[in-house]
C-alpha cells in the first residue's frame, strides 16, 4: 500500500517525496532515517488529492488523518520546498480528482485505495467568516476565532507572562540549553524595551492597541507610573486582563476595553503602543489605521508599532493601493484558514511609508526576526510538554493547529521568509520639533 500511495503522491506533486510514508496497513516506503508521514486512513489521501498544498496537508493533520512520526521541525524542513516555497505548482495541477492527473493505472490505484469521492469536509477548527473583509463585525469574529480559545490553554503555551509576541532575548542559550534566563525574563525585557522606546514617564497616558491579556499595560503602569487604556476585540482577553489589573492594584490607572481601534475617540495620548496587532488590520485599511493613530497622539508623542513583516515580496501586480500596489495575493493558506483569518503581512518598507504618509516621522526600526524564532520554539516546547492538558482544555484539532503553525512559523523566521520589526515613530509639533534625543545612546 505504501508504495502505491507514494507513487500517487509523487505523480500529483511532480517530485520525489522527501519523507518516509506509512500506510494505514503499516507498510512503509521512503528515505531511511527520515521523519515518517503516517496515513491513518483513506480520508487522509482524499484530503491531499483535493487540496495538494499546505492547506490540504494542514487539514489532514488537524483532523488526525495524518500523523508525523519523528522530529516536527525536520519534517517541515523537508516539506518546505514542496509545499511552501512553490505553492503555485500545486494550485496549477488542481488535484487528481479535479483532472490534475489521468491514466488507467492511476484511476485503478485511486479506486483500490478508496480515495475516490467528494471533497472531505474541513475540520471544525477551520475558520469560515462571512461579511465584508475587515468590517467591524467580521474583524470581531476573526479575532474571536484565534484568541477566544481559552485563557488556560494560552497560559500553557505562553507561560505566566501571557505575552503573545516575540520576546527580547538579552542572554541565555539560544539552543535551548540550561539557563537561568528564560522566557519570562525575555518577555519582561521586551516590555521594558517598548516602554523605554516610548520614553514613558509618570503622569503620561498610554494607548495600548490590541492589549492582549494586559501584560504591557500592567508593566507600563507599575514600572513607569503611566495611565493606560488598553483595547482588544477578544472577550476572554478582556476578562483575564481586568482580573490581572485588579490583582495588581492598578484599577485606578489601567482601563481595559472591549473596543475596536476604529471606535477610539479619547483625547490624544502621550504615547501609543501597537504590538502584534497591525497584522490584523488588513493592507487596504492600513492607511486608515495609521491616520487614526496619528490623530490620537499628542504633538511630540511617540508610536511603537511592533509588527510581523513579509520579506522578499514578489513583484507581481495586485489590486492594492499606494506602496502596496505590487504585493501579490496568495491562495488561502493554512495560517489564514486556521490561525489568523484575514491577517495580512506587508514588508517593513511599505509599513514605514504608510506611517509617514499619515504624518509620522519614523525615527528607528529594529528587526527582531531571530528573537521570534527562538520564542516560538519555546512555545512549541511548552505545548508539547503539556500536550494532554492542552487537548483537555481545547480539542485535539486545536492543539494540532497550534503545534503546526508555531513550528512552521519558527522555521519561516529562521529562513528569513518573514520578519518582525519594531518601528518607532513620532508626531512632531507644529514647529517640527520631535523631542527625540540627538543620538541613539538612549536605546542601548
Amino acid at each position: 500500500m505504501a508504495q502505491r500511495l507514494s507513487h500517487l503522491l509523487e505523480q500529483m506533486l511532480g517530485v520525489r517525496l522527501p519523507l518516509r510514508l506509512r500506510g494505514w496497513d503499516g507498510s512503509e516506503v521512503g528515505p531511511p532515517g527520515a521523519p515518517v508521514v503516517v496515513f491513518r486512513n483513506r480520508l487522509a489521501l482524499r484530503r491531499l488529492l483535493w487540496q495538494p498544498n499546505e492547506l490540504g496537508l494542514g487539514r489532514a493533520y488537524v483532523a488526525g488523518d495524518i500523523e508525523l512520526d519523528g522530529d516536527m521541525y525536520e519534517a517541515l524542513r523537508r516539506l518546505d520546498d514542496l509545499l511552501w516555497q512553490q505553492p503555485e505548482r500545486a494550485a496549477q495541477r488542481g488535484g487528481i480528482l479535479r483532472g490534475g492527473m489521468s491514466g488507467g493505472e492511476t484511476v485503478r490505484d485511486l479506486i483500490r485505495l478508496g480515495a475516490v469521492g467528494p471533497a472531505p469536509r474541513p475540520p471544525a477548527e477551520e475558520a469560515s467568516l462571512r461579511g465584508n473583509r475587515h468590517s467591524l463585525g467580521r474583524d470581531r469574529r476573526a479575532i474571536s476565532h484565534h484568541y477566544d480559545v481559552g485563557n488556560d490553554f494560552y497560559r500553557l503555551v505562553l507561560g505566566e507572562s501571557m505575552v503573545y509576541s516575540c520576546a527580547f532575548w538579552r542572554s541565555g542559550d539560544p539552543d535551548g540549553g540550561a539557563s537561568d534566563y528564560g522566557l519570562a525574563d525575555a518577555q519582561r525585557d521586551k516590555l521594558e524595551l517598548i516602554c523605554r522606546k516610548l520614553a514613558l514617564r509618570p503622569g503620561m497616558r498610554l494607548l495600548d492597541v490590541g492589549c492582549g491579556w494586559g501584560s504591557l499595560a500592567i508593566h507600563a503602569a507599575r514600572e513607569h507610573g503611566v495611565s493606560v487604556v488598553g483595547v482588544t476585540l477578544s472577550h476572554e482577553q478582556v476578562e483575564y486582563a481586568r482580573k490581572r489589573v485588579a490583582q495588581a492594584g492598578l484599577a485606578d490607572r489601567v482601563e481595559i476595553r472591549l473596543q475596536d481601534y476604529r471606535d477610539i475617540s479619547d483625547d490624544p495620548f502621550n504615547a501609543i503602543s501597537s504590538v502584534g496587532m497591525a497584522e490584523h488590520v488588513g493592507l487596504a485599511q492600513y492607511a486608515q489605521y495609521a491616520a487614526l493613530l496619528f490623530r490620537r497622539l499628542r504633538p511630540g508623542g511617540r508610536l511603537l508599532n511592533h509588527q510581523i513583516a513579509a520579506l522578499h515580496p514578489t513583484d507581481e501586480p495586485a489590486t492594492l493601493p499606494g506602496p502596496l500596489a505590487r504585493l501579490r495575493r496568495q491562495p488561502r493558506s493554512f495560517i489564514d484558514a486556521y490561525v489568523f483569518p484575514d491577517g495580512e503581512l506587508a514588508p517593513g518598507g511599505a509599513t514605514v511609508s504608510l506611517l509617514e504618509r499619515a504624518g509620522f516621522e519614523v525615527r528607528d526600526v529594529e528587526a527582531l526576526r531571530e528573537h521570534y524564532a527562538r520564542t516560538l520554539r519555546v512555545w512549541v516546547s511548552n505545548l508539547e510538554a503539556n500536550w494532554d492538558e492542552a487537548i483537555r482544555l481545547t480539542t485535539p484539532g486545536r492543539a494540532r493547529v497550534w503545534r503546526l503553525y508555531m513550528a512552521g512559523s519558527a522555521l519561516s523566521f529562521e529562513a528569513g521568509r518573514i520578519g518582525v520589526n519594531q518601528i518607532l515613530a513620532v508626531k512632531a509639533d507644529a514647529d517640527g520639533r520631535s523631542g527625540m534625543p540627538p543620538t541613539r545612546d538612549w536605546l542601548r
